[in-house]
């Protein structure tokens, strides 16, 4: 039984299909009608995918091209709403530049006017206040002239704080609109670089190179922007623009009526202080006057009583001969002897004469003393005329030559 086994071992195996089943004729028939409607169903079922697909082909390039259009319409007016927003921008800008220029022009008018101010007219009133120093006596007081170059130095002083404050403003106008300038200019900076991505865009087909399809994860459109929110932003940059025009306009026309109030005032004032310099000029020139007609007035005095002193010493002088006369007289007379020492009509006309000469020659030496005394008053006054005259032609001299002289030089003007 071993051996029998070891033989089949080295034998290869045959292994014998069991005989095909058996199917009868009408089985034959029902197969064949089943494989003849298979085959027709899936011929349908063929038919209805090709016509399904031609379908969704057609729907989908009808689609995909009416979403290209959409979208290429939409790009375009978005293009247009960036190229009229920009161009609205530029507009702006070119307004707001131009309103800088004009504002910094007005700040030059200021800065001219306050240099004006400060090297001319302020220099030339504090020059003016200090030359009136030089006054000598009683014409150094506190007359009109000077209360008007003290008002005219506190409006020059208060026109230099109100042209000071307005270029503070214009500056910080200038600032504002500079910053506006430079927010409109970040704006042109953007709209023009996506001006240049959509029209690139515009210019794409889907037959064009270099195209390519997105692999990654993180969204195609990152961007968080409304629309809303975009077009606000120009519209505020427009109209923080306007706003800056209109506040920098408004400033020009308040620093148009600054500068011509202040030059009124200021020539206001100077017309004040040149009609002060004129009266008191006159009124120096019309008390010298008077007064050199009153030295030339007590001049010929003192020559009339020096006349009149002389003529009294000569009376005096002539009377003591008088008295010598008569006292020599009685003198004579008293030597007489005896009975002709009598009080007769001649010793009593001498006596008579002797005290008469007494009196007169009294009162000649009292009118001698009065007359002295005025001449020593009269020369007094006399002297105190010539100091006063030189007194007023020092005045006149700082007021008419050195002050209004110096005065020429204010010009007040529209800057």
């Amino acid at each position: 039984m071993s051996k029998v086994n070891s033989r089949l071992a080295l034998q290869s195996l045959v292994v014998v299909p069991p005989p095909p089943s058996r199917f009868t004729l009408s089985e034959w028939h029902l197969q064949n009608r089943y494989r003849n409607r298979i085959c027709l169903d899936q011929l349908r079922l063929a038919d209805s995918v090709i016509a399904e697909t031609d379908r969704n082909i057609e729907e989908v390039n009808e689609r995909t091209d009416l979403n290209k259009r959409d979208t290429d319409h939409k790009l375009a007016e978005k293009i247009k709403d960036i190229e009229f927003n920009k161009t609205e921008i530029e507009k702006q800008r070119k307004e707001v530049v131009k309103e800088i220029e004009n504002l910094t022009t007005y700040m030059e008018r200021i800065k001219d006017a306050l240099n004006s101010l400060k090297e001319d007219a302020l220099e030339i009133v504090r020059k003016c206040l200090m030359l009136r120093e030089g006054r000598l006596g009683i014409d150094l007081c506190c007359d009109g002239v000077e209360k008007e170059l003290k008002k005219e130095l506190r409006v020059i002083e208060g026109a230099q704080g109100l042209l000071l404050r307005s270029l503070q403003q214009a500056n910080e106008q200038v600032r504002r609109l500079r910053s506006t300038t430079y927010f409109m200019d970040r704006d042109l900076e953007d709209k023009g670089n996506v001006l240049k991505i959509d029209k690139h865009n515009t210019s794409l087909t889907h037959t064009s190179l270099n195209l390519s399809i997105y692999h990654g994860f993180s969204p195609l459109d990152p961007s968080t922007v409304t629309v809303q929110e975009w077009e606000k932003y120009t519209t505020k940059n427009i109209e923080n623009g306007a706003k800056e025009i209109n506040s920098a306009r408004q400033l020009r026309s308040y620093v148009d009526t600054l500068l011509v109030q202040v030059i009124d005032d200021l020539r206001s004032q100077c017309n004040a202080v040149n009609n002060a310099f004129r009266r008191r000029i006159e009124e120096l020139k019309e008390a010298k006057t008077k007064m050199e007609v009153q030295h030339a007035e007590v001049a010929r005095q003192v020559n009339e009583i020096t006349r009149a002193i002389t003529r009294l010493e000569k009376s005096i002088s002539e009377k003591e001969g008088y008295m010598a006369l008569a006292h020599t007289r009685l003198g004579n007379r008293a030597q007489r002897a005896g009975m002709e020492l009598c009080k007769d009509t001649v010793g009593f006309s001498l006596t008579s004469e002797v005290a008469e000469l007494r009196s007169n020659l009294s009162g000649l030496q009292l009118k001698m003393s009065e007359a002295r005394a005025s001449m020593r008053y009269l020369l007094k006054t006399q002297l105190q005329l010539e100091e006063d005259i030189n007194i007023k032609t020092n005045s006149i001299k700082i007021d008419e030559v050195d002050c209004m002289t110096l005065r020429q030089g204010i010009d007040y003007h529209a800057y």
